[in-house]
Formats: C-alpha cells, structure tokens, sequence
C-alpha cells in the first residue's frame, strides 16, 4: 500500500458561500505540481466537502475526517524528526497542512519550502 492522500475537491458551498476552495489543499496540490512524479509515490484522492466523507470514516473513524490528511503505508518509517503522526483505528496519519508538505519532502526527497 502507498500512503494515502486526501485533499478537499474545489467548488464546494459553504455556510452560503461559495464557490470556495480549501487554502490548505492548494498548498499541497501545487507541492503535486512542482513535482509531479510525487503523483505517482502516493495515492492522491479528492473528496467532497460535505460530511460524512466515507473514505475517511472507513480509514480513520468518523472522528477524523479533516482534510487534508495523508494516512501513512503501513510500513513507513518516518524519517523526520519534526514529523510525529497520529493514530486512528490503527492507522498513522498526519492532518497538518504544513507538516504533510514537510512530510512529503522529506520522505520523498523533494525540495523544502523556504
């Protein structure tokens, strides 16, 4: 399994509003642009705004839907020290913006954010 990446899908309502876009998901989305091979290290999976989000009840339970999220392959070693997952239902997940793109950068040697 590769890890598992969860990003918001663009052109969602909200509280009235919209169309919006989720400002961390962009983040990480143009991290996939700068570096397109990372597209095919993780699974990279788009969600709709509205709860519940099955994916990641059926992954995390139905307390850990937030997005983004990148549910870790079950034998990643996490290289980085700065980097601490947390578990749901068994599995290690990060659901940090920024700590996902330092995830990712470091664990597939990519470019840092400066």
């Amino acid at each position: 399994m590769k890890d598992q990446l969860f990003l918001l899908k663009p052109g969602f309502h909200n509280a009235g509003l919209g169309p919006l876009y989720c400002g961390d998901s962009v983040s990480i989305e143009g991290l996939l642009s700068f570096c397109p091979d990372l597209r095919t290290l993780v699974d990279v999976h788009y969600l709709d705004f509205q709860r519940p989000r099955s994916p990641l009840v059926s992954w995390l339970g139905k307390d850990h839907q937030s997005v983004p999220v990148i549910i870790l392959a079950d034998a990643t070693r996490v290289d980085d020290p700065g980097v601490a997952p947390r578990q749901a239902q068994g599995r290690r997940y990060i659901a940090d913006e920024k700590l996902i793109r330092r995830y990712l950068s470091s664990q597939y040697d990519l470019p840092q954010a400066g």
